[in-house]
């Protein structure tokens, strides 16, 4: 077990020292700041969606490396997906932070590798920040598809262009 630990350490700082994401979108159609004030992580996200689907998505994220590496693992996952898949991720590495499995024949790929920061409940936060903030850009972006999100009164995310 030491040794896939070691892996998966490795796993989350290499995303933290080069994150995917990075390159700039021209003109999004949603640009959304998430802000976790009880450590400090920050996330701006841009999207451009066309056709249903992300074709572009750049993200700038400031905080430990278990944030930046959850949101450089979120940009490698979710290029030129759907929204509806976007979404369905979204809510599945939720679930999975919260206690649940993996869905049965589902591959996680690097996110399998942040499954560790459930024993450490002050630090889910810090992995699912991206994540919200993708939630709240796909809701400004397509409500119907979305709904209402739940707020959370730790993570502050604010809607820059829509």
């Amino acid at each position: 077990m030491a040794g896939l630990d070691e892996l998966y350490r490795e796993v989350i700082l290499d995303h933290y020292r080069t994150p995917h994401g990075a390159k700039a979108v021209d003109d999004p159609n949603v640009e959304v700041e998430g802000h976790n004030p009880l450590c400090g992580d920050e996330l701006v996200m841009h999207l451009d969606i066309a056709d249903g689907r992300i074709r572009g998505l750049h993200i700038d994220p400031r905080g430990c490396s278990i944030s930046v590496a959850s949101a450089s693992m979120l940009a490698q996952q979710l290029e030129g997906a759907s929204l509806e898949d976007a979404l369905a991720l979204k809510k599945t590495f939720q679930s999975v932070m919260k206690g649940a499995e993996w869905p049965e024949g589902f591959d996680p790929g690097d996110l399998e590798a942040l499954e560790g920061v459930k024993k450490f409940p002050v630090r889910i936060k810090c992995a699912l920040l991206a994540w919200m903030t993708l939630e709240q850009a796909l809701a400004e972006y397509d409500y119907d598809l979305v709904g209402e999100v739940e707020a959370d009164r730790d993570i502050e995310i604010v809607t820059k262009k829509s």
